[in-house]
């Protein structure tokens, strides 16, 4: 399967403090690498995965599970862990998703840094999809919703019904666990998103056991912050997050 060029994966060795940055549903890792950019010449050690089925075909997506795009961001997060003294973990919208999965399952996570957190969908026939993949392969793309006029997240034309089921059974899975996130959290919310709504980042600040959450609005920007207007917003805060808790975690 040919894997288009903005797809690649990004990495770049740093020093001990490691951060997995995982993109979105039907997105590709262009939209997380100027951001692994910046934080790569702040020093930090980065691995930008692409997930399972993306940046492919959306016929490869469709039969891709949520367990396999977990399985690959937790292989980059393990492998990290070898390297690195601490790890913190990015993610946009299902790649929040994934992000507090990995806080769920390895409470040695030493932060996150969540963009429009997606644990559900501003579409209300998303909840249909377990149903709808057996009569309607494709809906309409929910990609490219940016503020900024000509940029392009390269995700796909179209979206896959019974990836979108799956995506239901992520989050169903990482909702049931939230409790377990006990790691300083960073949150970044669009005002205006009209993929996933605001209720999503509620549950998260709600649900979790996090005593260190940082709540940010991003005033300029839609869903894909990280290509936005507000993008610098997001690089500088963060950067700043990892070296503020990096440093209480190595006094500690």
């Amino acid at each position: 399967m040919t894997i288009a060029e903005h797809a690649r994966p990004f990495h770049a060795d740093g020093g001990p403090v490691g951060v997995v940055l995982c993109h979105g549903f039907t997105g590709t890792p262009t939209s997380m690498v100027e951001w692994a950019r910046h934080l790569a010449a702040a020093g930090f050690t980065v691995a930008v995965p692409r997930l399972p089925g993306h940046g492919t075909t959306w016929q490869e997506l469709s039969v891709t599970s949520w367990q396999d795009w977990y399985d690959c961001v937790d292989a980059e997060y393990q492998a990290l862990a070898q390297r690195c003294s601490v790890v913190f973990v990015a993610g946009i919208s299902m790649g929040g998703s994934l992000a507090l999965r990995l806080a769920e399952q390895h409470p040695q996570t030493a932060g996150l840094m969540l963009i429009n957190p997606a644990l559900g969908a501003v579409d209300p026939l998303a909840r249909l999809a377990p149903v709808l993949k057996y009569v309607v392969r494709r809906v309409d793309s929910i990609g490219n919703d940016i503020h900024k006029p000509g940029v392009d997240e390269g995700g796909y034309d179209v979206t896959p019904t019974a990836a979108v089921a799956e995506l239901l059974a992520l989050w169903a899975d990482v909702r049931s666990c939230l409790d377990l996130v006990t790691c300083p959290i960073i949150v970044f919310r669009s005002t205006v998103d009209h993929v996933v709504p605001a209720s999503s980042t509620e549950i998260v600040v709600r649900q979790v056991s996090s005593d260190d959450i940082t709540e940010i609005m991003l005033p300029n920007s839609y869903h894909v912050a990280t290509m936005d207007y507000d993008a610098d917003t997001i690089f500088a805060a963060s950067t700043a997050f990892i070296e503020r808790v990096s440093a209480d975690r190595i006094q500690a």
